[in-house]
């Protein structure tokens, strides 16, 4: 049985998951497993984990990080895109119903993610970025960061909203955040005249976010020159799986993806099965026609 079997299974046995094998479920690693299965067909497996992430949704649309802490709300972006890759199934392979309720969830979370924003800040010399420019925060009434940037464009893209004016100002942001040397960080450039590094992980999720950006090809070529340059065997598994499929957004694949991702999986399995990492290594593992990559469209939501 190949790596990437076994590790759908260990995700079909417990959709409902956490960070952790033994850990408690939580919304992210939970929102990465439905996906995961929904696009390798695991779809028992994964209605459980959807259904799990709409009972933990607010009335008002937002989804915390598990049922002991609604609060911070950065995941929602996470379960929306869950939610989004179900409905892009044919809805007869689920059972009835089961779309309408996700669609209905799905929505409240559109309306929610698009009331929300990071705090912007009056202009300094302090920072290198323009920060009258709103993303969205890890915490509510914060700045705006990459990472949470990031996931919410590509849950808002697979919703419908590419065009949206939320999402324009949210990917001018994410330009304006690169650094220098071609990748991103967690959200500064320049601080006290010193310029920061670049890191694999929001590297990877900013480039997926960039998926059908045309205006950002410089930026892209960029990025990947990076990541080239910074991947190899031992770069972490998450970060891994995150430049893996930023790069796969814009069509590109590293020499040694296979071989890098085999072996993550393997001493994944071997020595740390978290649900977490399985779910991304069974994200990565689709490249391109990996479920965060949906045509561009447009959907109209009131606020």
């Amino acid at each position: 049985m190949s790596t990437l079997e076994l590790a759908l299974d260990r995700l079909s046995r417990g959709p409902v998951c956490g960070y952790m094998a033994e850990g408690q479920p939580a919304s992210e690693p939970t929102a990465l497993a439905a996906m995961a299965l929904a696009a390798h067909g695991r779809l028992e497996p994964a209605r459980a984990a959807l259904d799990w992430l709409a009972g933990l949704q607010s009335d008002e649309g937002s989804v915390g990080i598990d049922f002991s802490r609604p609060r911070p709300r950065w995941a929602t972006g996470w379960a929306l895109l869950a939610w989004q890759t179900a409905l892009g199934l044919d809805p007869a392979a689920w059972p009835a119903g089961a779309s309408a309720r996700w669609q209905q969830a799905a929505d409240r979370a559109v309306v929610w993610m698009r009331s929300l924003h990071g705090k912007p800040l009056d202009p300094t010399r302090l920072y290198g970025h323009d920060t009258t420019l709103r993303g969205w925060p890890w915490v509510e009434t914060t700045h705006s960061w990459v990472e949470p940037t990031s996931i919410a464009v590509l849950a808002l893209k697979a919703a419908g909203c590419s065009f949206d004016l939320r999402v324009r100002e949210a990917i001018a942001m994410l330009l304006d955040r690169m650094l220098p040397d071609g990748g991103w960080n967690y959200g500064n450039t320049v601080v006290l005249g010193n310029t920061l590094r670049a890191h694999v992980q929001p590297t990877g999720l900013a480039l997926a976010a960039l998926h059908d950006e045309r205006a950002a090809e410089e930026h892209v070529r960029a990025s990947i020159a990076y990541l080239e340059r910074a991947l190899d065997r031992t770069t972490a598994t998450a970060s891994l799986c995150y430049a893996v499929l930023g790069a796969a957004a814009h069509g590109h694949r590293f020499a040694k993806t296979d071989a890098w991702l085999e072996s993550a999986a393997r001493a994944t399995l071997k020595r740390d099965p978290s649900p977490y990492k399985l779910a991304l290594l069974a994200l990565a593992g689709l490249g391109e026609v990996c479920p965060w990559f949906t045509p561009t469209r447009q959907k109209s939501y009131e606020l």
